[in-house]
């Protein structure tokens, strides 16, 4: 692998969105069409061919020799959380772009087809709502649910997808389920301290963990903060503080099967330092490979909802963002792929992924490998994210040898 060369790749990337706070190239936005340019660039050098689907994913093509073989296909996402940092998802496309320059560099004709895919909207910070693109292409898409999305500036999912000039309406058409697909392949940071703490190099992942997000909103009354008597007060802060807990507390004891659950929202309304708080809304987001574990979650929350009606005379709503199954990743390509970590003599280690990504949509309609590499302290969705190029190169190296031992 050309180091120099992936490091540049990343830096092409990361010029879009860049600020000292952290990355901002939010799905469906300006400056996620913008990287989407810069990889189509990137790629076009290199001979391949580019076409954007009904979605927005940008696929980037390189011809096989033998027409009639299902493609192989590499993935991942350049869109980032709000300030993100700069590895997340773009590991997974450098390495990609590598591999095409490294197969060129050698003068290699794969025989199946080889396609790079940049999935759009992986991040679900805009819209509560990840792994968009993916979601579309695995003939996932729900048009009624995803209809009824906005952002915190009130724009709304259909809006958001016009204004970088898609057709809400036709993005169905991006499905590629039923087609012959040979396999399709994710390299991604780890996002946890794991490999680092085990001294591997390469984390061969067997099963992605699936949200259940719930979107909640806690109905008290807003009142003078001076005038009205604490006993008669229906606070909806309060409320949601005690939703928050009981998330916490909940998840605290389902940790032993590895459920982990966050408020990652919560506003206030209407917001006022002199006003007893009418109205709170929150957004929960559980994780885990047990989804009887997860119930739990879920069934506990209910129960504290049902106790705050009664205690607290609040009216609580909620409605289900996501609610997806575990994946269990295709168990040929795990042992492929830890068969070729050990004949390239990379430390290695099997391992599941707490959070969700494009190769689980993938793994619905094609065999699925998702590889991680290790990230400095485990730190993601932060700035402050790192991930050596020394280790990216050996991910890169990793995958571009399984996949030309499916050539």
């Amino acid at each position: 692998m050309n180091i120099k060369r992936i490091e540049d790749t990343l830096n092409e990337f990361n010029k879009i969105g860049y600020s000292r706070h952290g990355m901002n190239r939010l799905a469906f936005t300006k400056e996620e069409e913008k990287v989407k340019r810069v990889l189509i660039e990137l790629c076009e050098k290199e001979g391949m061919e580019a076409r954007i689907d009904h979605c927005g994913n940008v696929i980037m093509i390189k011809e096989g020799k033998n027409p009639n073989l299902a493609p192989v296909i590499i993935g991942s996402h350049l869109d980032t959380v709000y300030n993100g940092g700069q590895y997340d998802g773009s590991v997974g496309v450098g390495v990609g772009v590598e591999i095409i320059c490294s197969i060129n560099d050698r003068n290699i004709q794969p025989e199946r087809r080889v396609e790079l895919i940049c999935f759009v909207g992986e991040e679900a910070s805009r819209f509560g709502m990840g792994t968009i693109g993916s979601s579309a292409m695995a003939g996932k898409f729900d048009q009624e649910v995803m209809s009824r999305l906005t952002d915190q500036e009130g724009v709304s999912f259909p809006k958001a997808v016009e204004n970088v000039e898609l057709d809400f309406e036709t993005i169905r058409l991006a499905s590629r389920e039923g087609e012959r697909i040979h396999a399709f392949f994710e390299v991604h940071i780890e996002q946890g301290p794991v490999l680092e703490n085990h001294q591997k190099k390469i984390g061969v992942v067997t099963a992605i963990a699936a949200p259940t997000r719930l979107k909640v909103t806690i109905v008290g009354k807003a009142s003078h903060s001076g005038t009205t008597p604490m006993n008669y007060r229906k606070d909806a802060l309060l409320g949601a503080s005690e939703i928050a807990l009981t998330v916490e507390e909940a998840a605290k004891l389902e940790a032993v099967n590895g459920t982990v659950a966050t408020v990652g929202q919560c506003s206030v309304f209407p917001g006022a330092m002199n006003v007893v708080p009418g109205r709170a809304e929150m957004k929960i987001d559980i994780r885990g490979t047990n989804v009887e574990s997860k119930q739990v979650v879920v069934l506990k929350l209910l129960e504290c909802f049902k106790d705050l009606k009664n205690r607290r005379h609040l009216d609580i709503q909620y409605e289900y963002l996501v609610d997806k199954a575990p994946v269990k990743l295709d168990t040929k390509m795990i042992n492929s792929l830890s068969t070729t970590c050990e004949e390239l003599g990379v430390p290695h280690l099997q391992m599941v992924s707490g959070a969700g990504h494009d190769a689980m949509n993938m793994a619905s309609i094609c065999p699925t490998g998702l590889l991680f590499i290790p990230c400095k302290e485990g730190l993601s969705h932060h700035k402050n994210e790192f991930a050596s190029i020394e280790d990216i190169a050996i991910g890169a190296q990793v995958l571009e040898h399984e996949i030309l031992k499916s050539m």
